[in-house]
């Protein structure tokens, strides 16, 4: 009998967190995806797709094709430009093993060039939205707003939240090493439990062990992001 080595597959994609200075501080641009999609339909995400075959450089580079994927969604999906040197290497994410479709995402941060205005496409994305991210993490915890977030962009949105500007969260971001998130699920007393590398139970897939904390949770519905004694990272 023939063993089934058949992996499912990693679709590379790429995504970028807007920004600009609103009237009472930083604010990021969510687009709500249609809630006709099959694929995480009527979430709360930013700008972003697939990597198309055309994105990719002569020398098939898998960041050049996301860099040049990101520039091309972010005018599909909102309607807005932006360069290659605009963008600050934010993170990579990879869809945990497991799920029903996975993708290997490069997030980048942009600042909003004055004079653009977002325009979504009716199709895939119906809304947006500029909102404060800290005020955005109070709307997913509260059960009387509909603010559904994934983990990739609530940690996100966690990482610039203390940010009282663009240019300081540029100068965050942009000083600091791009973060690799690479999850292992876990089940324990406190949920559901999205496990990074720095966490103590990362490698063993136990939540409830000793030591470091780098971890979603989720929990009726409902996320929070814990990041304590792993080194290069701050205290969350």
């Amino acid at each position: 009998m023939s063993r089934d080595t058949h992996e499912e597959p990693v679709f590379p994609s790429a995504t970028v967190v807007f920004i600009r200075d609103g009237e009472v501080g930083l604010e990021a641009l969510l687009v709500q995806r249609s809630k006709a999609v099959k694929h995480m339909g009527g979430m709360w995400v930013f700008p972003g797709g697939k990597v198309d075959d055309s994105d990719y450089p002569l020398d098939r580079d898998a960041y050049g094709a996301a860099v040049n994927a990101v520039i091309r969604e972010a005018h599909e999906e909102a309607g807005l430009s932006i360069s290659s040197e605009q963008l600050v290497y934010l993170s990579h994410w990879t869809t945990p093993e497991g799920a029903p479709k996975r993708f290997s995402t490069w997030f980048f941060l942009a600042i909003l060039e004055s004079g653009q205005e977002v325009e979504v496409d009716g199709g895939e994305i119906s809304n947006y939205r500029w909102v404060q991210p800290s005020l955005a993490l109070a709307e997913a915890a509260d059960d009387s707003e509909d603010l559904q977030l994934m983990p990739p962009t609530y940690v996100s949105l966690v990482d610039i939240a203390d940010c009282q500007d663009c240019r300081q969260a540029r100068g965050a971001m942009g000083e600091r090493q791009a973060v690799v998130y690479a999850p292992r699920v876990a089940v324990g007393g406190e949920g559901t439990c999205f496990l990074y590398e720095g966490d103590a139970g990362y490698i063993s897939t136990d939540a409830a062990a000793q030591g470091s904390r780098h971890r979603t949770v989720v929990s009726d519905g409902k996320l929070r992001y814990i990041r304590q004694g792993c080194e290069g990272l701050s205290e969350r």
